[in-house]
């Protein structure tokens, strides 16, 4: 029997080298989502805090700089994180080479989407006007 039918999966792996980005996969994943939890605090508290009883409401506080600011960190950290944490399950589960690149490229494709969608309608927001009447019910 040769000695490469005797090895461990750990014997087979050594000397094989790293997948190079698993390290900062990893810490990506970690700061994204550290930095979700005030982001998603604050995001909660404004809902409890403030009065959006209708569109205008809403409309006034997203133009506000400060919620702004923070409702577009949230959107762009929540959209990175879910896509890092999508990627890593589709690596880790899917083991046919072409489902995995068809795969990867549609969560590229899609969060990419989003967030470009998310942060257009943000910056529409900052455009709006209001009549004093015009939602009035």
């Amino acid at each position: 029997m040769t000695r490469q039918k005797q090895q461990s999966p750990l014997g087979k792996a050594r000397g094989l080298g790293s997948a190079k980005s698993g390290s900062h996969h990893w810490t990506l994943q970690r700061m994204t989502s550290v930095a979700l939890v005030p982001l998603t605090l604050w995001f909660f508290y404004n809902l409890i805090t403030n009065d959006f009883s209708n569109y205008q409401a809403v409309v006034t506080w997203l133009q506000t700089p400060y919620s702004f600011v923070f409702m577009g960190l949230t959107l762009f950290v929540a959209l990175y994180h879910g896509a890092l944490g999508l990627q890593v399950v589709l690596e880790d589960y899917v083991h046919n080479a072409a489902v995995k690149f068809l795969g990867l490229l549609s969560i590229k494709i899609v969060f990419t989407g989003l967030a470009l969608g998310a942060f257009y309608a943000l910056i529409h927001i900052q455009s709006l006007s209001f009549s004093p009447t015009e939602f009035v019910h």
